[in-house]
């Protein structure tokens, strides 16, 4: 009795047995499947909201664009919108202008970036557009078309403002605030 009960225990194995296999069958070997990482969407909700500080400038900047999500495509003209408004801290009556604002575009995909779209530029004579609330700053940038392999783009902002050193004064310290946005493109999800 004691026998069969071993002999049944070592017969109830995984899989067929040995004898019952063919000769040039194998078990394959369990493949993974390469699941797409979905992309980063800093607009996903249409909008976001940044604080940057640089030196005792802080600037609140709120980015959207005009143009709904699902319609960014490749090739399609993105526009990117964005408002800005800065306090300076301490706050002795100075004021703060933004000399320039500049966006480059630089397209990519999960395992490369691309060459940057041409930057763009809004640059006024010093000392520039009065930023300091409750006076802001508004502009529009554009991403255009992108290579066929683009999954993203990513966009670079760079600030350049210009400080009173009093508020009476015609000399001016320069600080320099910078962000970027990473936007998934619509028609991007295949990679191809």
């Amino acid at each position: 009795m004691a026998l069969t009960g071993m002999l049944l225990l070592a017969s109830t194995g995984c899989g067929a047995p040995p004898w019952q296999q063919s000769a040039g069958e194998s078990t394959p070997a369990p493949t993974a499947s390469v699941v797409p990482q979905p992309v980063p969407n800093d607009l996903s909700s249409g909008s976001t909201k940044r604080s940057l500080t640089t030196g005792a400038v802080t600037a609140t900047v709120d980015y959207w664009s005009t143009l709904s999500m699902d319609r960014w495509t490749r090739t399609a003209l993105k526009p990117v919108n964005l408002s800005m408004v800065t306090v300076v801290t301490p706050d002795d009556g100075q004021k703060v202008y933004l000399q320039r604002a500049t966006m480059t575009a630089v397209p990519g995909n999960a395992s490369e970036s691309l060459s940057p779209l041409p930057q763009q530029v809004d640059q006024t004579e010093s000392p520039g557009y009065l930023v300091l609330s409750p006076y802001s700053y508004s502009q529009v940038f554009t991403v255009g078309e992108v290579p066929p392999e683009s999954t993203f783009v990513t966009l670079q902002f760079t600030f350049e403002y210009l400080v009173q050193t009093t508020p009476t004064s015609s000399e001016y310290a320069k600080q320099t605030a910078t962000d970027s946005l990473t936007v998934a493109l619509a028609d991007g999800v295949s990679g191809g």
